[in-house]
């Protein structure tokens, strides 16, 4: 192994999606599931909400962890959809998609998605967070069902996957297009190269 990949990095998300990212990295790594509980105060801004549920993520992890010897870092992470100052989480069922998606179609919403990494050797953490301005197509109600009955909106923020189906709603982007996915690359490089992990 090269000097430059020392460090494993254990991923604390059981999202496909940033596997699928963290992967495209060509680091060693490996899942460990949080399981972290997810609720905030009703008061957190967009920015202290991704960032203090990365952190209560990667923490989770950190605290299986603390027996470890071998060089680690564990990257939390957390994703929220803005729009009109109103938090969009994960759908409850087809209806709470359906609404979620009326209400973004044809308008512009803020996607945030927070990093939190914590070194397991030294406890060193850096929390970070990355904001996309996406613009939604103009909806007929027959696509917007079309779309819920796919089953792609269910886990996902605001109801829609940009890498999935859900590409064909979006009429552009703003920013990082891996922060949408769920993990802004360009972001957790340059936090892993603070560590001393560079990717290139």
């Amino acid at each position: 192994m090269n000097s430059q990949h020392s460090h494993r990095i254990i991923l604390a998300s059981t999202s496909p999606r940033r596997q699928e990212l963290i992967s495209s990295l060509r680091i060693p790594y490996e899942i460990i599931p949080s399981h972290a509980d997810e609720d905030t105060l009703e008061d957190w801004t967009p920015r202290e909400i991704v960032e203090g549920l990365a952190l209560r993520k990667a923490e989770a992890v950190h605290r299986t962890c603390l027996t470890q010897t071998e060089p680690s870092i564990i990257v939390g992470s957390d994703t929220i959809v803005l729009l009109d100052n109103q938090v969009l989480g994960k759908p409850k069922d087809e209806q709470d998609a359906y609404v979620m998606l009326s209400s973004l179609q044809g308008k512009t919403h803020e996607v945030y998605t927070g990093v939190a990494c914590i070194d397991v050797l030294t406890g060193r953490t850096l929390i970070r967070h990355r904001v996309t301005a996406v613009t939604m197509k103009s909806l007929s109600h027959r696509k917007i069902q079309a779309y819920v009955n796919s089953g792609e909106p269910f886990d996902k923020a605001g109801s829609y996957a940009i890498q999935g189906l859900g590409a064909t709603l979006i009429d552009s982007i703003q920013g990082c297009y891996f922060n949408v996915v769920g993990l802004p690359l360009s972001l957790l490089t340059d936090m892993l190269s603070e560590f001393g992990v560079d990717v290139l």
